[in-house]
């Protein structure tokens, strides 16, 4: 049996891989703002640091799972830079010195994080403190806060995996397309969002919309011991979207 931390396990991605974990006789710690283990809200820095002390005492862990995140149509856009990337990033370098060896660390992404048009809120959230990139979400639209965050999460994951990887910890991240969760429902039914949400699904190359399952299978496989050369990757599990939109990236 493995211990696992995870955040975002209540509904969707996370709750599917929860679940995975689980049925595999494995232990899961979850963070999430109800229905967990540890209740806490990672858009605060006071609840995360209380989330992050519950963690701490709980451990070791062999992995983290860092799915909690919030969408484009949240009203707070400061939040949503401070949820989807401190949220994350904070709580991975908290337990740093509390992962058994040889430990995964999977991050949650998505493939909106090329679309950011504002670098500015990328460099801010990487290279500034959390004040100073809310103030800039805060006069930001949620698309931009969104997709900027998960960026800034694939940069961050891109950076820290080397020294990581020399202690043995592999760290990725995965970048969903749109996975049909009560997050994603929420956006397609936003009078700002739907029209847009309809044209995105419709342009899908594997013409169907992504499962939290979908998700669960890759993390399953990043989490384990045949994904142990593979370190510092973001990996897109879209339907082939981000190679239709950016057939020249990698």
């Amino acid at each position: 049996m493995k211990h696992y931390a995870m955040t975002g396990g209540a509904t969707g991605i996370g709750a599917a891989i929860k679940q995975r974990l689980l049925d595999q006789g494995n232990k899961v710690t979850v963070v999430d703002i109800k229905n967990a283990d540890i209740e806490a809200d990672l858009g605060k820095p006071e609840s995360r640091a209380e989330a992050l002390a519950a963690l701490q005492a709980a451990g070791p862990f062999d992995g983290l799972i860092m799915c909690a995140g919030v969408a484009s149509h949240f009203p707070d856009t400061a939040a949503i830079v401070s949820i989807n990337y401190y949220g994350t990033v904070e709580l991975v370098e908290g337990l740093e010195n509390h992962l058994t060896p040889n430990a995964r660390v999977v991050a949650i992404s998505s493939n909106s994080a090329p679309m950011c048009q504002t670098p500015e809120i990328v460099d801010r959230l990487l290279n500034t403190d959390e004040a100073q990139a809310r103030e800039l979400a805060a006069q930001t639209e949620g698309h931009e806060c969104y997709s900027g965050s998960k960026q800034a999460v694939a940069k961050w994951v891109r950076r820290i995996a080397p020294s990581w990887a020399r202690k043995g910890i592999a760290v990725n991240a995965i970048a969903p397309g749109y996975i049909e969760t009560p997050m994603t429902k929420a956006v397609a039914e936003s009078p700002e969002y739907a029209d847009k949400i309809k044209q995105f699904l419709a342009s899908i190359p594997m013409q169907r919309a992504g499962q939290p399952e979908d998700i669960a299978n890759l993390a399953e496989f990043l989490l384990s011991d045949k994904a142990s050369f593979i370190s510092g990757s973001v990996l897109f599990c879209d339907g082939g979207h981000d190679a239709m939109l950016r057939p020249e990236g990698f």
